[in-house]
Formats: structure tokens, sequence, C-alpha cells
């Protein structure tokens, strides 16, 4: 915890609230869909903060009587000891008085600001003790006891208390909002790409008709060729592995992840600007083969399963959005091969059909989206960026090296 106020005091959990475990349904039970007046907390439930609720399930009638004492109510806090631990958070008013399960405990009978107490259950103070003193085994546990005996750093007055978690709080406002803002973005660019890449709407200025044409009539395929995890930060030279496809890069690769040396570059394919690049290999038939195109003039290559298509006369960012729509999704998806690992071949990939304008209305479609792209990405950045401010002071107030009273 580190020093705090000479007026503060450092107190145990269990000096300041009741910590108790929940409890399993009774041999025989399970929750179920079943709507009953008994709904079952579960940590799969739980997020930091408080619930998610859409998938609460609930305690048949009849298993009640034997848990109906291991219940949370909307001024206790739940906190995660099995499984997924240490998440902390609070209890909505719809769920007052539901049963807890025994993979959490409920911290009750608060003696200072609840939402206080909350911040710093959920901050380093009390997250790296959590981190170095879970119990190791087939399961990570935390025991009722460590939790009782958290240390917690106490402002003398509930004022300084409420001081602080007024101002945690507006910033986790501003978090939220930034998170709205960010969904309506990307679901008003989704909807974006449903018109104009399909041609359900036209741009003003362009009314010429769209063809039919497949991928491998658009240019030539290339393969990656094999980059093993270790070469992947070997050196400074950029490249693109399969896997990357499906966790960094959405339509257009604007940053890296691997770096690779110039020995390893010497056997790898170099990527050029205006290519797209598929992921040939992946878990499910309905992701195989999502796709980026590369539009920079930079030196970069390729790893394995991953299947280049170097296109003709046709408007790279374009494409990359084309190629990842539903109804090009779906012809991948029928392509693939392969259960436990699934694969799709550069032969395959050329077989599908894309629905094109002519290359001038391509650009202005790919400029659009580029634009939207543009504006996401600067409001995740402030959002990342904002987030790292709230942990700045969550280190500052919960420790007393700034106060605000």
């Amino acid at each position: 915890m580190g020093v705090i106020p000479v007026d503060w005091k450092a107190k145990s959990l269990d000096s300041i609230a009741a910590v108790t475990s929940g409890k399993r349904l009774p041999l025989g039970y399970l929750v179920g869909e079943k709507v009953t007046p008994y709904p079952y907390i579960r940590v799969t439930d739980m997020r930091p903060g408080g619930l998610v609720t859409e998938d609460i399930k609930y305690v048949p009638v009849e298993a009640y009587p034997a848990i109906s004492r291991y219940r949370i109510f909307k001024e206790d806090l739940f906190i995660s000891v099995a499984g997924s631990l240490g998440i902390v958070g609070k209890i909505p008013v719809k769920l007052d008085g539901a049963n807890l399960t025994e993979n959490a405990n409920r911290i009750s009978e608060i003696k200072c600001d609840r939402d206080y107490l909350l911040y710093v259950l959920m901050s380093p103070v009390v997250q790296d003790v959590i981190n170095s003193t879970q119990t190791i085994g087939a399961q990570p546990k935390l025991a009722l006891t460590r939790i009782r005996n958290f240390v917690i750093p106490l402002p003398p007055t509930l004022d300084e208390q409420h001081a602080i978690t007024t101002a945690l709080s507006d910033m986790d406002a501003l978090l939220d909002g930034l998170d709205r803002l960010i969904a309506k973005k990307r679901a008003i660019k989704q909807a974006t790409m449903q018109q104009l890449l399909t041609g359900q709407t036209r741009l003003p200025g362009f009314s010429g008709e769209w063809e039919v044409k497949r991928l491998g009539e658009l240019g030539i395929f290339l393969k990656g060729t094999g980059i093993r995890k270790d070469e992947a930060q070997s050196g400074v030279l950029p490249c693109v592995r399969y896997g990357e496809l499906y966790t960094h890069h959405d339509d257009i690769i604007r940053l890296f992840n691997s770096y690779i040396s110039r020995e390893v570059a010497e056997s790898a394919i170099r990527i050029k600007k205006g290519d797209i690049l598929f992921a040939g290999s992946g878990e499910t038939k309905e992701e195989i083969g999502k796709c980026a195109a590369f539009v920079d003039e930079i030196e970069a290559y390729a790893g394995g399963d991953v299947v280049i298509l170097r296109p003709i006369g046709v408007n790279s960012v374009f494409m990359g959005y084309c190629c990842n729509t539903p109804a090009v999704t779906r012809q991948k998806s029928s392509l693939g091969q392969g259960d436990a690992v699934v694969h799709i071949s550069a032969n395959a990939l050329s077989s599908i059909e894309v629905y094109l304008p002519d290359t001038s209305e391509q650009t202005a479609i790919a400029t659009i989206l580029s634009d939207m792209d543009a504006e996401i990405t600067t409001l995740e950045i402030r959002r990342t960026k904002t987030s790292a401010l709230k942990q700045a002071m969550m280190q500052e107030l919960l420790t007393g090296r700034t106060r605000l009273v």
C-alpha cells in the first residue's frame, strides 16, 4: 500500500465490513432458464463494477430453502473468489436479494463509503495482493481469510471518501460515454458498409452498372512463408502473421505487431502496397479467410498461412472492406476445409465472387469508410488515454498522495 497520510487509517477489510461466502445449489439441482422468484448470480455474470444481467439464471423453487440464507443485496458488494478472481462490483436494484454463487463472497455491513471501498478493491492496492496470494491448483481460488485481511487505506471522514468516489465516478461516466459513442460510430459504419458496398445506396454523381467479378480475375495469388513465433520479434522489419488478421487488423493494416530480422526476411514473402492479405487458417469456417489491405509504401513481409492477392486495376482499400462483407464471408465459409483447424486455399479464394463498381466509385466509397475508421480510431485513442488517466488518479487518490479535502 505504501505510505499514507498520518490521519488516514490502514484497516483490515473485516474491521469495516462483514465478508461471507455464497452457496452452491443442493446436490441434484441446477440453475436454469425457467424464471422463478430466486435469481442466482454466477461469476460469469460479473464484470468490474457490476453485473451483466442479460443471461441471469434462476434457482428452482424446490431448491431455494436450502440456500435461502446465502443472498446478496443492493447495498452490498460482491467479489469473485474462484476462476476469474477479484471481480468486484455492486448489485443492481432488480437483483436485490438474489442468491450468490459459492465462487463469490458477499461484502456487507459496510462502515465506510461503499463506492470508496469498491474503488479500493478494484485498484492495484488490492488487485496486486490478489494476484500474488491466490491459491494455485486446478482452479485458482481466493481464501475467505485472505479477503478478510485485505488492508484498506481509509480517509478519516466520509466527506473525503465521498469526494474521492465522486472524482473517480466522473471518470467512469466519461469512459462510459466514450464507449457508447464508439459503439454508435461502429454501428453507423457497419450500416454504411452494408449500403455502399452492395450498391443499395449510390453516392452522388455515380450511376454506372456494377459488375460481378471473381477474385481470380482481379490479380494473382501468392502464399506467405513460415515465420516462427520466436522469430516474430527478432528485428525491425514489420510483418503480418495469419493470426493477427483475426486479432489486430480490421479491413486495413494500420499498425504492425510483429517485426522480423533481415535474416528471417530473406526467406519470407515481401508484400507490396495494394496487396490483400487473407488468413489461410482459422478455428472456424465462419471466420476463415478474414482479410486486410496493405496500403503503405514500406518494406513489410507476410508469414505462413497468409494468402496474398496482388490485385490489378481495383482500389485496394475498397477491396479490404469488400472482402469482409457478409456476402463474401459466406462464400469463404462454404469453401473452408477441415474441422479442428480450418483452411482456405488460394484456389478456393480465387473463385469467390465480388460486386464491383468502377474504380472511381470504389475510391469514393473507400474514402468515406476510411474517414469513418479514422474517427473511430481517434475516439479509441482518447478512450485509452482517459482510462490511463483514471488509473493514475486512483493511484494518487486512494493512497492519499493527492488530497481533495
